[in-house]
């Protein structure tokens, strides 16, 4: 079967990214939100992006123009139904995403491949929940969608290595570059960043060093382009505790413990570049980064 209906649910960033990347390279998208207002502010996301790229002659007006075309909103997941590939990019939560897969299973084609760009969940356990085990996959897609190159393929216990090779071949089409990994937690990504952003966060909350001056050893020492307090924030510290809890879990040994300091944080509603204040402050419409005033 060739893909050449997409449908991705979820309008958040990793969301749109991945909706914007296919509908730049041709594919008809699909991009299914509960929210009408979330999927506004996703096709407002991508036309700025679009017109980023316009200004830095990486693309046409021409291109933008398609690219929007090739792009609709829907608030219900009966949109899916004919979809030849569907993208799920809702929030990282199992019961959540379970329960989706299983609508999905229940909707879509005998044929349609149903991935998840899931950060750190079984997709074996994903694939259980369905019909067709066969045809489910991990796409995990790295932020910012457009410009990051690498997608990791996890194969579920159950993924056959046809759909495998077919979304492998699909991340190429993209101007990705994907890489086979298999299902244990967190795959290969978030099972190495998470422990190392974990151990930053324990730094601090022991008193070792300051927010700027742990970014700074890991910028200017390790050659990391951000440091990992501020990567923490700009991945979500609630996403980074639901990735740590799920090694934790999966593994049971406590050098996946999430540290107190973010477990604090997460429940104070401190959550990083999304609400405006993690470790740094982010105040709309300064490039200026400050550290939080908590430390």
């Amino acid at each position: 079967m060739e893909i050449k209906k997409v449908a991705v649910i979820g309008a958040g960033t990793m969301g749109n990214g991945i909706a914007h990347v296919f509908a730049q390279n041709n594919y008809t998208v699909i991009l299914v939100d509960v929210s009408q207002p979330a999927l506004d502010k996703a096709i407002a996301t991508i036309t700025k992006n679009l017109d980023r790229m316009v200004v830095k002659a990486t693309i046409t007006e021409e291109v933008k123009a398609t690219t929007l075309k090739n792009l609709s909103t829907n608030t219900s997941l009966d949109a899916c139904k004919d979809a030849d590939l569907v993208v799920e990019a809702a929030t990282e939560n199992t019961d959540i995403k379970l329960k989706i897969f299983k609508q999905l299973d229940e909707l879509c084609k005998p044929e349609t491949i149903l991935a998840s760009n899931t950060s750190s969940i079984s997709i074996t356990k994903i694939g259980a929940a369905t019909k067709r085990p066969d045809k489910v996959i991990g796409m995990h897609f790295m932020n910012p969608v457009p410009l990051m190159k690498l997608v990791e393929i996890i194969k579920g216990y159950a993924t056959s290595a046809e759909v495998t090779a077919q979304i492998t071949d699909c991340s190429k089409q993209l101007g990705k570059i994907p890489v086979e990994a298999n299902d244990y937690p967190g795959f290969v990504a978030n099972r190495i960043l998470m422990p190392m952003i974990n151990e930053a966060i324990q730094t601090l909350h022991e008193g070792v060093a300051g927010v700027s001056e742990i970014d700074t050893v890991m910028k200017l020492g390790m050659a990391h382009p951000m440091g990992p307090l501020q990567l923490a924030d700009f991945i979500g510290l609630d996403v980074c505790l639901a990735i740590l809890k799920v090694l934790h879990d999966g593994f049971g040994n406590p050098k996946y413990a999430p540290c107190p300091l973010l477990v604090n944080m997460v429940t104070a509603g401190y959550l990083g570049a999304k609400t405006g204040e993690g470790f740094y402050k982010y105040e709309a419409g300064s490039k200026e980064l400050k550290v939080s005033s908590r430390f």
